[in-house]
């Protein structure tokens, strides 16, 4: 049985809060899996606390449910509400969130609460409603989606379920031969017994009631565009730093997965920036891109691993001057936040039967490392660690080129102090007044001089004010002159 934590401010949402509640305990099937919605209203008036701030009873739920509208409501000596502080706890303690959001014109929201809804937008997908019969029909969708993820209602993921109008006539055996060539040439399969297609698809469960599934076509499919018209990557290259025609190329990619992925990364690598090396260690000559390609390839194999495929939206990819986004339809998964994905995590694939061959050609790992590897490659070649973010119903991945080039630093005249401060921002991601003074044997006031210099001319962006709190980070600016 699951409990719940509803959260806003209840003076200006009461009609919606009660509404929710009462909607969940009477409702037939939630209410077989949830036996506790926690509402303040119905605390007796003595047993009630003097800041009116719950924050053990959002640990103690299963669920935190936000309802936000205009209103931010009262604050703590901190400047924060309620709301907001249920909100970061139920985030810091990694309870289940669902937020839904009234009304469209965030104009009309109070700067506080307009700030807390775009918060929550990058964390989680945020569901919007008009009045409180849509409130109700979110939350209930909502809800079922939670039991399923939970594993409480028993449907058939979408991997695994059995590709309407699918035989075995439409699976192209040559590309089943292949990935077993393939897997076994990675040392991550040993096949025993019989090799036919049938049988591979058997051996990773791609077959249900003797059809493929919805994982076999989009892995193996002569034509996975005939059963999934939303299975593809669009890929977009704009010379700017915005979405603004006209557009320098674009290119939409669909078909099998495997192949999708490759040709989505050699779109990308094909407008970044590369340095060709020397045959010193290798009879190749090595080329080194502006981002490895390990972490190009990362975002984009996640996106088509962990994307939602009920969602009709395609996965985009998109390059800019100074960066690239993977827009991936779909959320992370329960318990899950952007915040987790830069520290050891265990996987949770969305789509365990897509994931399952993926890794055994080394497209993916199961240690749940993708995203920490991401960030150290990243900051081994001296780039911005990526940004994981919820926008909406789609999970964003940025990934930020180096714009600061050594042309670049010489046309600003930073001086050779200067350049080892950002050698040292770009391989540790900050740099101190102390530290800097480490580097070069400068006076305090020198130090301080050189890095505001470095922040006057966009370089870098000082976080905090005063004390050892105060670093500095590199800015993500574009160059101009490099399109």
């Amino acid at each position: 049985m699951l409990r719940i934590f509803i959260s806003s401010v209840q003076k200006e949402l009461a009609e919606e809060r009660r509404a929710v509640k009462d909607f969940i305990t009477a409702d037939p099937l939630l209410s077989r899996f949830i036996n506790d919605v926690f509402l303040f209203e119905d605390i007796s008036a003595g047993d009630r606390k003097p800041d009116d701030i719950y924050l053990p009873e959002v640990k103690e739920r299963d669920i935190y449910l936000a309802i936000l509208g205009n209103e931010y409501g009262w604050k703590n000596a901190d400047g924060k509400s309620p709301t907001e502080l249920e909100f970061e706890h139920a985030t810091s303690t990694h309870r289940e969130r669902l937020v839904f959001v009234k009304g469209d014109d965030d104009n009309a929201r109070d700067p506080d609460m307009a700030k807390l809804v775009n918060m929550a937008g990058r964390q989680l997908t945020r569901r919007r409603f008009s009045d409180t019969p849509g409130l109700i029909s979110e939350v209930y969708a909502s809800l079922v989606d939670c039991l399923e993820n939970r594993g409480l209602l028993r449907s058939t993921p979408f991997d695994g379920s059995m590709c309407e109008g699918a035989i075995l006539r439409d699976i192209d055996n040559a590309q089943v031969a292949d990935f077993v060539e393939t897997a076994e040439a990675k040392g991550r399969l040993a096949l025993r017994g019989s090799r036919s297609p049938k049988a591979v698809l058997q051996n990773f469960n791609l077959l249900r009631d003797g059809k493929p599934t919805n994982a076999a076509m989009l892995l193996f499919g002569k034509n996975p565009r005939r059963f999934f018209n939303n299975a593809q990557v669009h890929c977009f290259h704009f010379l700017g730093t915005e979405k603004r025609k006209p557009i320098a190329s674009q290119q939409p990619y669909e078909g099998r997965l495997l192949e999708v992925i490759d040709q989505a990364v050699e779109f990308v690598l094909g407008k970044l920036d590369r340095s060709v090396g020397t045959r010193i260690k290798s009879t190749q000559v090595p080329i080194e891109f502006e981002i490895p390609r390990p972490v190009i390839t990362e975002a984009i194999v996640n996106a088509v691993t962990h994307r939602n495929y009920r969602h009709n939206g395609f996965i985009q990819v998109i390059v800019f001057a100074d960066r690239i986004e993977v827009w991936n339809p779909g959320e992370l998964p329960p318990g899950l936040t952007p915040e987790m994905l830069r520290e050891p995590h265990g996987p949770i694939p969305r789509n365990p039967l897509i994931a399952e061959p993926l890794f055994r050609v080394k497209y993916v790992e199961k240690a749940g490392t993708g995203t920490t590897d991401m960030i150290a490659d990243c900051r081994e070649a001296g780039l911005p660690e990526p940004d994981f973010e919820q926008h909406g119903p789609h999970f964003v991945v940025t990934l930020w080129r180096d714009w600061l080039t050594q042309a670049v630093m010489t046309r600003l005249a930073l001086s050779e102090r200067q350049q080892k401060a950002i050698h040292h921002v770009k391989t540790t991601g900050k740099i101190t007044n102390q530290e800097l003074r480490g580097l070069t044997g400068v006076v305090i006031r020198t130090a301080s001089r050189d890095l505001e210099d470095l922040v006057h001319k966009g370089v870098l962006v000082k976080m905090g004010k005063t004390g050892r709190s105060t670093h500095y980070v590199l800015a993500r600016k574009p160059d101009t002159n490099r399109t």
